[in-house]
């Protein structure tokens, strides 16, 4: 197996913003609101806000600013900042969000490997730290390229909406 960096540029400067704005605006707490409850709490705009799937307990959605086209996002409906946060009941809750988009992932998709990760806290990189949520990412052999690295150009090559019908199917 060849060890080869995987260069993510661009989120540098999402990263970075973070920052600025824990600066600016301070620390940001549950109570706080965030598009992931606003998703939970919006059923009839699943389809604009690319909600792909949604249960009693959480929700399903397509990352906006994916890493890779078809990048999938689970969340709880209930806002927590950390795993272990949640009850033991709410993070198996969370898992199975987790497996089903997995194999939703898998069946419309049919990647060649897949991320599944959590980052917690805005030190651990959380876009949204008040409201944990599970990266589910397809990959595929070669999936990076120059674009990134050179051009700072992430080439997704299907449209939000298009994944967003495929996973509806």
């Amino acid at each position: 197996m060849h060890n080869k960096n995987l260069w993510s540029p661009w989120r540098y400067e999402y990263l970075r913003n973070l920052e600025l704005d824990k600066e600016t605006l301070g620390e940001v707490s549950c109570d706080e609101p965030n598009f992931i409850a606003e998703y939970w709490g919006q059923s009839d705009l699943d389809q604009q806000n690319f909600v792909v799937y949604r249960n009693d307990s959480g929700i399903i959605f397509l990352n906006r600013y994916p890493y890779a086209n078809g990048h999938l996002l689970a969340a709880l409906g209930k806002a927590q900042p950390t795993l272990l946060s949640y009850p033991s009941q709410e993070r198996k809750d969370l898992w199975e969000l987790v497996e089903t988009a997995t194999s939703l992932m898998h069946d419309k998709l049919n990647p060649q490997g897949v991320n599944i990760g959590i980052n917690e806290g805005q030190a651990g990189g959380a876009g949204v730290p008040q409201h944990l949520h599970v990266h589910i990412v397809p990959r595929w052999t070669g999936d990076t390229n120059f674009m990134a690295t050179i051009g700072e150009v992430r080439v997704i090559p299907s449209s939000l909406e298009e994944m967003w019908s495929l996973y509806k199917k």
